[in-house]
């Protein structure tokens, strides 16, 4: 009997814990009613705008939040509860009962909102303050009756709430007796300005307790700058080099490993994403009686992200976040727009959710950590099991899932362990509430076609919008009416177009004149951090040992084996979801560029390539160029529009493109080809 009543009081305190855990407070610190200049959306009618801060709390003891590291060690209120709170903005159809019930959830990218992509517009980081009636009435989201939520998770986001920046304000951790935490901490610089704002405060001004190095190129031996060649600023927040005034070199990279102080609980931004999109979806009001703006409204709520944010969601999932505190599903369905199969450096002691792994920055924070894919896999090197999915099986909330990704994150990254084991020896089969889809020769998000910057050649013009927002319907159909979108489209080991980046023949990319290719790729290591690292998420080697050459150097650790796209004899990716402009090409487009200048040869990070394709056939044999020439492969206008027509119309077939942007993308195409031709026709 006594153990009967002890049972039961122990699911009461769990039951009232959940319950005590949540938003506290909203406050609305400006409403625009209606916002978008008066614009009124056919059907739905006007918007508003609403943007202020929300305030929460956090049951350190909870289950729900056991996966936050350091959450115990949070300072705690009289409730014995953790504190935050963060900015939010939020988008609405004045009138909810002439929306759709459905909400577009986006964390916001380092504090700012990017969703212009797929909404096809009003993508500044006040959206609300669009006026142009062109520019509103051929937008994608309002018009179909949405509403748009961005609220603070990252805390390195920075705080400039006057141009709607959306951060969080997390609590510091501290040891048991309250006394200051201090540990390894880590930075990686590449700026060129005369000083540097360290992530976390040094814990002393003793230079003998840190190391500064320099080195131009990722795999020359860092050179260490001596205790006179730089300096901490007199709170050991900044470091800047000497005499004063000296500028770091822009684009050379410099490397600091010192002894930091205060660690904010970063992993807490994971439970703002979720209490406060549980708190729109199911409260009807915070703890002092403010009306939830969107009490009873919401069927569903979907997410849109485009990098950094997708990669926070990536371990929000694997987490078991997506279940609110009420047990609850938060999120219904997730558009995931350039993360792959990357975590990322948030949910651990110092770590740095502002970082992004690339071909030469940032390669020493944990991000690429297993599990990588959906499935349930063992990891041999680590002998660890697990998936993206298995937290939220467990509990019955599980998202549905369109993950979409460029080549850039093939070769910067470790993409291809989203749909191989972790050995790289077979493919992987879909995850059931998932499908991955590749936008073939694409960089990292929609470039600059005509600017080259540090790169060596004209930057990657592909734009992933259409594709974008014709998944993001199918994800609404799969959601609601259990409609089987697309397969997903990635390379494969099975058929030979998933392959290592060397040589070049086996790569299949062309030997284009005046174009350098090396087989440059990141290696996806299991880096050592110390110890108990990946139970504790507290880190006691920082930076990881690692030796130069950094690519493929067995004695930096255990090596994931990861993969690149084939490509055709034009260089452009064989497999994936090939955008009209691959199928029918003017030019060889590529996920992946080398710096020119005095890096030449590094990375040129998320950047891709547009290398035109010679003009004629006499063009062609004079410059030795390979690639058969724009008036070789079409011999008159008309024959290009026609092979752009059934491009575009096949695309809308096959449901990566909706039959509204048809047309503008045949005549963005057509204006292409007079760009290209024009010069000698």
């Amino acid at each position: 009997m006594r153990m009967k009543a002890a049972f039961v009081a122990a699911v009461l305190l769990v039951a009232a814990s959940a319950a005590d855990a949540h938003i506290t407070k909203i406050q609305i610190i400006q409403k625009e009613s209606p916002t978008f200049g008066g614009y009124v959306f056919k059907d739905v009618g006007q918007y508003e705008k609403l943007a202020g801060k929300a305030y929460g709390e956090l049951d350190p003891n909870d289950p729900k939040n056991a996966a936050i590291v350091d959450i115990k060690l949070a300072p705690r209120n009289a409730r014995g509860k953790v504190e935050y709170a963060f900015d939010f903005y939020i988008l609405k159809p004045i009138d909810l009962s002439k929306g759709n019930h459905k909400v577009m959830y986006e964390p916001p990218n380092r504090g700012r909102k990017t969703h212009a992509s797929l909404n096809r517009g009003a993508g500044s980081n006040d959206p609300g303050s669009t006026t142009n009636p062109q520019e509103l009435a051929n937008l994608f989201l309002p018009p179909r009756g949405y509403t748009m939520v961005w609220s603070g998770w990252d805390f390195s986001a920075g705080d400039d709430s006057s141009d709607y920046n959306t951060t969080i304000t997390l609590p510091v951790a501290r040891n048991p007796d309250g006394t200051t935490i201090t540990g390894p901490s880590y930075e990686y610089i590449v700026s060129g300005a005369a000083s540097y704002e360290l992530n976390y405060a040094a814990a002393t001004l003793d230079q003998s307790k840190a190391t500064l190095t320099h080195r131009l190129r990722l795999d020359d031996v860092p050179q260490v700058v001596p205790a006179s060649g730089w300096a901490y600023d007199a709170k050991g927040t900044s470091i800047h080099l000497l005499p004063q005034g000296t500028r770091f070199t822009q684009g050379d990279i410099y490397e600091l490993s010192y002894t930091a102080k205060d660690p904010t609980v970063n992993g807490i931004g994971f439970a703002a994403v979720r209490d406060f999109n549980a708190f729109l979806r199911y409260e009807k009001a915070d703890d002092g009686g403010t009306a939830n703006p969107m009490a009873g409204d919401i069927t569903r709520i979907y997410t849109e992200v485009q990098s950094q944010p997708g990669r926070m969601l990536n371990d929000f999932r694997t987490l078991g976040f997506n279940q609110a505190e009420n047990g609850k599903i938060v999120f219904d369905g997730m558009l995931q727009w350039i993360a792959a199969a990357d975590g990322i450096n948030m949910n651990s002691r110092f770590s740095q959710p502002g970082r992004t792994e690339r071909n030469r920055q940032d390669q020493l924070y944990a991000e690429g950590v297993f599990p990588f894919a959906n499935q349930s896999l063992k990891d041999p090197i680590s002998g660890r099991s697990g998936g993206r999915y298995d937290a939220c099986t467990k509990t019955k909330t599980c998202p549905l899932a369109m993950e979409i990704y460029s080549a850039n994150e093939y070769w910067v990254k470790g993409a291809s362990l989203f749909h191989t084991d972790p050995m790289g020896k077979m493919d992987l089969p879909d995850h059931p509430m998932a499908r991955l889809y590749f936008i073939s020769s694409m960089q990292h998000g929609t470039g600059n076609g005509s600017a080259k910057g540090a790169c060596q050649q004209f930057g990657n013009p592909l734009d992933s919008g259409p594709v974008q927002r014709a998944l993001w319907e199918a994800l609404d159909q799969w959601s609601t009416k259990g409609v089987t979108p697309p397969p997903s489209m990635v390379p494969r080991l099975a058929d030979g177009t998933l392959v290592p980046p060397m040589p070049q023949q086996a790569e299949g990319f062309p030997k284009i004149p005046g174009v350098s290719y090396t087989g440059l790729k990141s290696t996806r290591y299991l880096l050592n951090y110390g110890p108990d690292y990946y139970k504790t998420g507290i880190a006691t080697v920082n930076p990881p040992v690692i030796k130069p050459p950094m690519f493929d150097n067995p004695a930096n650790g255990p090596i994931y084996p990861t993969y690149v796209p084939k490509t055709d004899a034009d260089g452009n990716d064989i497999a994936g979801v090939r955008l009209p402009d691959v199928t029918v090409p003017l030019a060889t487009y590529t996920g992946w560029a080398l710096r020119s200048g005095p890096q030449a040869g590094d990375g040129c990070e998320g950047t891709g390539q547009m290398i035109p394709f010679p003009k004629t056939k006499a063009e062609r044999l004079a410059s030795g160029d390979p690639r058969v020439s724009i008036e070789e492969r079409y011999p008159t206008a008309d024959a290009y529009a026609s092979a752009v027509k059934k491009a575009v119309d096949d695309f809308v077939a096959k449901r990566f493109m909706l039959p509204e942007d048809a047309q503008p993308n045949v005549q963005r195409l057509l204006r292409m080809w007079q760009s290209a031709t024009t010069a000698t026709r």
